[in-house]
């Protein structure tokens, strides 16, 4: 059915839009007014989301059909106890290591900035800043996404730079705006702690030098597929209706009818697309260019990779610059710039409502580690 709608001309492609929206798709109807702003690439995609969205419960949803827990697993998938990843294996000494490191400050140049600097996870595996303190005080240019579930997503970073954590966990490590360390400082410190090298020999025994950058962040990215929030949602998914409030289930009902799910859908509700900000109407305040800064192809101007809407209601403040504090604000937001639709303070609250079933429950509960103390040959913090 794609291939052949890919050779149609575009009028016989608009009048396909039409019919959809014609039956009153309130997704068709938001693509239909991209659709006559411009064609090319954003029309490709957009079509592929159609596509996609006639073929299940969405869209039979999206027309006024209450959503049970068998057509939201259909939309979401099940959670994995793991986020697993064949080239990495998550075993417990790797597990023990990466939450280490993930704490381990000397991780950084000065001695004071770790993974849970920036990713807390006594707040959700966020900071609750706009934008993140990084070395020398300096603010970085982008939100701090939450750790939490982001091993279930396809890319990391905003702008999906990274395939995997075991990439991104390079990232800031590096980054002279974040921990500003060297690969070098990392291994020259790490090697002079004992029971890290131990620690090391245990969790990559095939390795002949395991103490490296490279199985570092490997061990971070193993303790961080571990860091998935089970939610009432899950439970409502598993077939138990009454996980959720009538009000709750009434904003699942809206999120999937406003169009929510043409994204936010797949077992991270989000987290598995890239998708232009803005695609109807473009927010006057954003300036960032997103994935065109790694592409530098023009179709990637305020392109972004999807966020995954766990723990999103306590995740403030949102969007790529952390511009707004407010749930509801963030959802009329993106309502409208994505789906041309204003919400009604009614909507709004609803759909607020069922993304707060999004939330871990029970909530994650992470204990600090002891971390082993340096030795004389340790590297000083370099403020």
């Amino acid at each position: 059915m794609l291939d052949g709608l890919r050779q149609k001309p575009v009028n016989s492609k608009r009048n396909f839009l039409q019919k959809l929206a014609d039956r009153e798709n309130p997704h068709a109807r938001s693509f239909l007014v991209a659709f006559d702003r411009e064609d090319g690439m954003i029309v490709r995609r957009l079509l592929l989301c159609v596509l996609v969205l006639t073929n299940g419960c969405v869209i039979r949803s999206a027309i006024g059909q209450a959503v049970d827990p068998d057509q939201a697993k259909q939309i979401f998938g099940v959670l994995p106890k793991i986020a697993e990843n064949p080239q990495n294996p998550v075993t417990p000494e790797k597990i023990a290591l990466g939450k280490s490191l993930y704490f381990e400050r000397r991780l950084s140049k000065s001695s004071s900035i770790s993974c849970n600097s920036c990713h807390d996870l006594g707040m959700a595996g966020a900071d609750g800043l706009s934008t993140s303190l990084g070395y020398r005080w300096q603010l970085g240019s982008r939100n701090a996404p939450s750790v939490l579930n982001a091993a279930l997503e396809f890319s990391s970073f905003w702008d999906g730079r990274a395939k995997d954590v075991e990439e991104q966990a390079k990232g800031p490590i590096l980054n002279p705006k974040e921990m500003a360390a060297t690969k070098e400082l990392v291994v020259q410190r790490l090697k002079s702690i004992p029971a890290y090298v131990d620690a090391f020999h245990n969790a990559f025994p095939e390795e002949k030098d395991p103490v490296s950058f490279e199985s570092t962040a490997k061990a971070i990215a193993a303790f961080e597929r571990t860091l998935l929030t089970p939610s009432r949602f899950d439970q409502f998914i598993a077939g138990n209706p009454s996980a959720l409030t009538e009000q709750e289930r009434q904003g699942l009902n809206t999120f999937v009818a406003v169009g929510c799910t043409t994204c936010h859908n797949g077992v991270g509700v989000g987290g598995g697309r890239f998708q232009k900000f803005g695609l109807i109407h473009k927010p006057d305040w954003l300036k960032d260019l997103g994935r065109y800064e790694v592409t530098k192809n023009p179709a990637d101007k305020y392109v972004f990779k999807v966020p995954s809407l766990r723990n999103v209601a306590l995740t403030a403040p949102y969007f790529n610059d952390g511009s707004v504090w407010s749930l509801e604000e963030a959802v009329k937001t993106m309502a409208f710039a994505q789906l041309g639709r204003t919400l009604s303070d009614a909507e709004a609250k609803s759909i607020v409502s069922f993304l707060n079933t999004l939330s871990a429950d029970p909530a994650l509960v992470v204990s600090t580690p002891n971390l082993p103390p340096s030795s004389l040959s340790t590297p000083k913090p370099m403020p």
